[in-house]
């Protein structure tokens, strides 16, 4: 129980800025760490459904409840999922070989790729986040621990493209216990989501799920594998085309 309890410590503190007590970062404590990641995503789906209830229940306008909607991500994790997704476009915009793109990603310096692609991704959270209702949401909502689940998923499967934090999590990971947390956790948001609305549902884990393999072929075509960048991207690619595909498909059973 000492380790499962390290291991949530060390997951919050690592993806959040959620305040918890310290646990040392030694390969005991790592080994489940990864079980628990999905539960920021909870987290974060639930202060974003209860802002967003009382928001529409307040009558505020719909531009501001977008405003808290879209920042409600960044200020829980401290936008440790926004860096590596600045750092991952810097890299896959260089047009440079392999090695290169992987001396990109270890840059602290953001480039010019990297705040387009950030405005880019902000102006479409925005924007979706405007047609958002606390009953849409909720749908959405699931998709943001469904990303994380198969982040752990990928961190714990795939190989490592360099050294660093991934290659060390993943080489003290207990993978069969990972993997299964991964699974069920992707499978209990998925239900929950098509449960709510099995139309939006359906069209929000399907649309991150192609989003995902489409990021997995650039993990391996690209960089020859995954890091915490790569995954933090991955994260970030997943939960904006999960609150596109939920708008979509909103919008097209209003007009039919």
């Amino acid at each position: 129980m000492r380790t499962l309890w390290n291991g949530f410590k060390i997951a919050v503190s690592m993806f959040s800025r959620i305040p918890v007590p310290r646990a040392d970062w030694n390969e005991k404590n790592m080994r489940y760490a990864f079980c628990f990641f999905p539960l920021i995503g909870a987290v974060i789906g639930a202060v974003g459904y209860g802002l967003a209830y009382l928001l529409e229940y307040l009558s505020f306008s719909p531009l501001f409840t977008a405003a808290i909607l879209t920042a409600v991500p960044v200020l829980i994790t401290g936008g440790i999922h926004l860096d590596g997704f600045c750092d991952t476009s810097d890299a896959l915009s260089s047009h440079q070989p392999r090695e290169k793109k992987l001396e990109i990603l270890k840059d602290s310096h953001a480039g010019a790729f990297a705040i387009i692609c950030c405005a880019v991704y902000f102006v479409l959270y925005y924007g979706a986040a405007t047609q958002m209702t606390a009953s849409l949401y909720a749908v959405f909502a699931p998709a943001l621990i469904g990303a994380r689940a198969l982040s752990a998923f990928s961190i714990v499967h795939y190989p490592p493209a360099k050294e660093g934090l991934v290659s060390m999590f993943s080489g003290a990971a207990e993978k069969t216990a990972v993997t299964i947390c991964a699974v069920l956790w992707f499978a209990l948001a998925a239900a929950l989501s098509v449960w709510l609305s099995p139309i939006v549902g359906a069209a929000v884990f399907g649309g991150m799920l192609l989003a995902y393999l489409c990021c997995v072929a650039v993990f391996f075509k690209v960089f020859g594998g995954i890091s915490g960048d790569l995954a933090g991207w991955m994260v970030q690619v997943a939960e904006l085309t999960a609150i596109l595909a939920a708008v979509v498909a909103q919008g097209v059973i209003a007009v039919c």
